[in-house]
Parts: C-alpha cells; structure tokens; sequence
C-alpha cells in the first residue's frame, strides 16, 4: 500500500500541471523552499508562495509556456519524498527534454523543501541556459 505522502505529493504535481498553483502550494508548509542548483535561467532558491509564482512565472516565460512535467514515479514516507520526473519544453524553437529527481523534505505531513538534481546537470543547464544572441555583423 503506498504511504499517504505519496498521494499528497501526486495531487499537488496534478495540481501544477493544470496550472493551479494554489492547489500545488495547499501541499506545502508555509515556509517551503524549492532549490535549483546550477546556471540556468530558473536556478535559485524560491520561497513561499510568492516563490513558487516566481518559480512558474520564470519556467513559462523561458519557455513561451510550453513547459511540461510528467511524473514518472514517487517513493515517500513520513520524512522524505522522491519525484523521478521528465520535464520537456521548446526554447528558442528547440526542444528541450531532461529527467529530474526532486527530493523532498516532509514536516508535519507537508512538503516543506525541495532539491532538484536532474539526471544530467550539463543537458539541465544547457535547456534553461540563458538566451545566446547571435553576433551581428
């Protein structure tokens, strides 16, 4: 039988994907934190609500909205939870597609900080790297 965190944790990814940000932060604590480590254009850490509309603000502005998650797996127990996901978006009229793991901090049954560690940090960096202009002449 899957642990009751497991559902919570499915709900508030469902709850993204429609674009029901409140929805997703319902599963959160108040003080949650998501960190994105490397170079991109969305690494850094977001806090509270206000960061997570940060958060999606940056994803769908760097991606012209295209950004899609899908869940691949989740493990969870009363401390922890582990999201094994593909994310995939077009940038600059090219597609993008990595796998990610999110690993999750649980306080008082709710999602209180998060990590992401994608498969690949160099192909990470590379999809959300910062536009490149091309040299005028």
């Amino acid at each position: 039988m899957a642990h009751p965190i497991e559902a919570i944790i499915r709900e508030a990814y469902a709850a993204f994907a429609r674009g029901d940000l409140d929805g997703y932060f319902r599963a959160c604590s108040e003080d949650w934190n998501f960190n994105i480590a490397g170079q991109g254009a969305i690494a850094g850490t977001y806090r509270g609500k206000q960061g997570l509309y940060e958060l999606a603000q940056k994803a769908m502005a760097t991606t012209g909205s295209t950004f899609q998650e899908d869940v691949e797996d989740v493990l969870a127990n009363d401390e922890h939870g582990i999201v094994l996901a593909r994310q995939r978006f077009t940038r600059d009229g090219q597609q993008q597609e990595y796998r990610t793991v999110h690993v999750y901090e649980i306080r008082d049954g709710k999602l209180a900080a998060c990590w992401e560690h994608p498969r690949d940090q160099s192909a990470f960096d590379a999809a959300w790297g910062p536009r490149i202009e091309s040299a005028r002449k």
